[in-house]
């Protein structure tokens, strides 16, 4: 599978809730954030509730240790280090923030499974964590009407495919959840499978609109079901190529069978049966 990019959205695919709501409501901002959503962008509204616990005495820490308690998707570890294993690229397009996503991918060690991260800029700045987002709408719209002002994962997923492409990786396999994702599902093609959980937004708009998807599609519910479904389609590929998988039990049996040769040399056998029993004893010890 080394041909493949697997994309996961960030909020309710790797974790099981959405990191921004998370944080705001385990810190005590959640009466303040309401109040002021209708009046402001959400990157922008995320920056000043970050600097609003900032002046309540909040720190980095604070935020560090709440966000290492947001709960997973159950089985996500395991899933992401079977994809891996498998010789998958694992990239992460979010709308959530570099800090967030960074923080929990290094409380769980999962930060070296992933060759990219592309989502909102935050970072910290004199003891503030600071976010911003994707694209600089204002002066540089992205013009996409299925997406947020601060970021088109459409916009997102044509720069990956293209640079992918040159690099040889020729399909892609795209986990989310939210409407956000419906734009990059849309610029998948036929060889292509978009993966959204079940019973989630992503997943009613491609049921209301199944014409405009050209990839497949693979619904999921927790991590148990997309860990199952990289397992098959791993054993999928590799009965199509039967030298791929069976090269290692090939050398063992191989070393397995020199060795038996040396065994039955040393010993002497001449009565078939003795000699199969044995043999099979030490055929089995040596595999």
């Amino acid at each position: 599978m080394a041909n493949i990019v697997v994309l996961f959205d960030f909020d309710k695919t790797i974790i099981h809730c959405d990191s921004d709501n998370w944080v705001v409501d385990e810190l005590g901002v959640t009466n303040l954030f309401n109040e002021l959503l209708p009046t402001m962008p959400w990157n922008t509204l995320m920056d000043k509730t970050m600097k609003e616990l900032h002046s309540q005495g909040r720190t980095i820490q604070d935020i560090v240790e709440c966000l290492n308690h947001a709960p997973l998707i159950p089985q996500i570890i395991s899933t992401i280090k079977s994809a891996h294993a498998l010789g998958c690229e694992l990239r992460i397009v979010s709308d959530a923030n570099l800090f967030f996503i960074e923080t929990i991918l290094k409380h769980h060690g999962l930060t070296d499974y992933f060759s990219e991260i592309n989502t909102n800029p935050g970072f910290v700045d004199k003891g503030k964590l600071r976010i911003f987002p994707h694209h600089d709408f204002i002066s540089s719209p992205h013009g996409c009407d299925l997406c947020p002002p601060n970021m088109c994962k459409g916009v997102v997923i044509e720069r990956i495919r293209a640079s992918a492409f040159t690099e040889g990786k020729k399909r892609f396999f795209y986990l989310g959840d939210g409407k956000g994702d419906f734009c990059p599902s849309l610029k998948l093609g036929e060889k292509d499978l978009v993966l959204p959980r079940k019973n989630y937004p992503l997943w009613e708009l491609i049921c209301n609109n199944p014409s405009l998807i050209k990839a497949g599609v693979h619904e999921w519910s927790d991590g148990k079901s997309y860990k199952g479904f990289f397992f098959t389609r791993s054993m999928k590929l590799s009965s199509k190529k039967p030298a791929a998988m069976p090269i290692l039990l090939l050398h063992s049996l191989v070393i397995a069978s020199s060795r038996l040769f040396q065994y039955l040399a040393m010993n002497n056998f001449h009565k078939p049966f003795k000699f199969l029993v044995s043999a099979y004893d030490q055929l089995k010890n040596w595999l």
